[in-house]
């Protein structure tokens, strides 16, 4: 069973910056293809950005330039370094992960194409 625990959320102003951390439980982040997610009020969960557990990466077009997702590995851990918050940005922000096959595997993005998913943390932003 896969586990994982985000952390990192908090409250700040338009344009700052926050550092989203999911630690997994085993060899997930070596082994599993990995993404994070959000989800505002009323709103569908979305993809914000995801990676194959090579150097596959896709982004958000509503991210892209701002936000960059990478892993650690010897922490076992995925990190969202999200810089230049908008409002717009302010969400309940998930890490997931699946099986995934060979470096060509595209990351996936849909929701429902993950198996585990962490319990989320809450980033706001204010303007």
């Amino acid at each position: 069973q896969v586990q994982l625990v985000e952390s990192g959320g908090g409250s700040v102003q338009a344009g700052g910056s926050l550092r989203l951390s999911c630690a997994a439980s085993r060899n997930t982040v070596s082994s599993y293809c990995m993404g994070w997610f959000r989800q505002a009020p009323g709103k569908e969960r979305e993809a914000v950005a995801a990676n194959n557990r090579y150097e596959g990466i896709v982004y958000a077009d509503s991210v892209k330039g701002r936000f960059t997702i990478s892993r650690d590995n010897a922490k076992n851990a995925l990190l969202l370094q999200m810089n230049d918050l908008k409002p717009e940005d302010t969400a309940m922000y998930y890490c997931a992960a699946r099986w995934c096959g060979g470096s060509s595997w595209v990351p996936p993005t849909l929701r429902e194409e993950y198996e585990y998913w962490g319990q989320g943390t809450q980033v706001t932003v204010s303007s």
